[in-house]
């Protein structure tokens, strides 16, 4: 068998260009879910996932899928799989380093002529972030069945509904056939991702790559205040209905919740505000605000979310305000298969490079595959823990040394 060698400066060249598809003028990129910019993107990967001896399809939940055929083909497929959408203003690296290494695994594997009886997969999974529709992890969340209707239906800031997305995108995506792309249990034999960290222990704590041992389940919540608008020179303080005040006493409550056991990796994030009808000189009529509750204890994470919402209640009543509340994710904390991080072990051994066993705080599509296959992570060093942002970064070297564990331990398995 040919020697392997992971090529550093074709995977540098690979995420250089995607990141030109989408970039913003502070040399971020936005590339939201089914938007033009992702479908320049799905061709450019499309193309690559050609020249590595992939065949390129896609679901009907959006989600691009090249397979290399096994010598058996009957037997389920060993899938590597990450996502190229990004959040707004983000960086190159989040999603797109998981299945630019898939493909380079599998070139690899071409290149020297590895026979393998099983199938490979390496799929780029449709709107991870939930940037575009506010629910992310859509595309694996479709592929194990559990998609909605009501999640088809959500609206983008333009008023186009998912499923309308997905009609327009191209690529043969019909979401009236969505129940033909659902795997189930036995139909994948393993699911591999590489990601960066987004946290700072790798780099603090000088280790290259780590082994995930358990990924948090978020929570996404949407809450609608709603009081009464006026003038906001002529209505008395004490009789004002102001939902944003509201708002944020529930704000503060979250912070606090969240981080009142500090030796508890609970999280919880107000990400997005907005105040209706908006006017500097208006005293809101309503107020919308997300909230993101994250935690590998499941117990502890929907106790805070019921505590959030008990002062929910209290803030209405004292402020005579009404509340809505939607559920948009709810994710549950999963662990990754114990037989994947001894086998990814190995390989790190076998690479010459340590590796701890961490958690990640972070939701990823391998939690949602976790339902139907075993799940194996790798994380990769990013600097000062940034991500979500244009500063996000991770070295060549860095990511190379992920791909090339991830390989060796692919090899084990096909």
């Amino acid at each position: 068998m040919k020697t392997i060698t992971i090529s550093k400066e074709r995977l540098s060249k690979q995420i250089s260009r995607l990141g030109e598809i989408g970039k913003t003028a502070d040399d971020g990129v936005q590339r939201l879910a089914l938007s033009k910019e992702d479908r320049e993107a799905m061709l450019l990967v499309t193309e690559w996932m050609k020249e590595a001896g992939l065949t390129v399809t896609h679901d009907h939940f959006g989600n691009l899928i090249g397979r290399k055929e096994g010598q058996n083909p009957n037997l389920p497929p060993v899938m590597i799989g990450s996502h190229i959408d990004s959040v707004r203003n983000g960086g190159k690296f989040d999603g797109t380093i998981g299945v630019l290494a898939g493909i380079e695994i599998v070139r690899a594997i071409s290149d020297t002529e590895v026979q393998h009886q099983h199938p490979i997969e390496v799929v780029a999974f449709c709107e991870e972030e939930g940037s575009r529709f506010n629910d992310g992890l859509f595309g694996s969340r479709g592929m194990v069945g559990k998609v909605t209707e009501d999640d088809l239906q959500k609206v983008d800031d333009d008023n186009i509904t998912r499923f309308n997305a997905l009609q327009n995108f191209g690529f043969g995506i019909d979401p009236e056939q969505r129940e033909k792309s659902v795997r189930k249990l036995g139909d994948i034999q393993y699911y591999f991702e590489l990601h960066i960290e987004q946290g700072p222990f790798l780099e603090k704590n000088v280790f290259p790559v780590g082994i995930v041992s358990g990924i948090a389940g978020p929570c996404w919540l949407k809450v609608r205040l709603t009081g009464e608008a006026g003038h906001a020179g002529t209505v008395p303080m004490s009789l004002r209905k102001d939902p944003l005040m509201g708002a944020s006493e529930v704000m503060l409550e979250v912070e606090r919740l969240c981080g009142q056991d500090p030796d508890a990796p609970t999280v919880g994030t107000v990400g997005r505000i907005m105040a209706f009808p908006g006017g500097s000189n208006i005293i809101p009529e309503s107020v919308e605000f997300t909230m993101d509750i994250r935690d590998i204890d499941l117990e502890r994470r929907n106790s805070i979310i019921q505590k959030i919402a008990e002062k929910l209640n209290l803030v209405c009543k004292s402020r005579n305000l009404e509340v809505e509340i939607e559920r948009n994710v709810d994710v549950v904390p999963v662990q990754c298969s114990e037989h994947l991080i001894q086998s990814l072990q190995e390989s790190c051994k076998s690479v010459g490079v340590e590796a701890p066993v961490m958690v990640s705080g972070a939701g990823h599509d391998a939690m949602l595959l976790a339902e139907i296959t075993e799940i194996g992570m790798v994380f990769v060093r990013c600097r000062g823990g940034i991500s979500h942002q244009p500063k996000e970064w991770a070295d060549i070297e860095d990511i190379a040394i992920g791909t090339q564990v991830l390989y060796e331990t692919v090899l084990k398995h096909i």
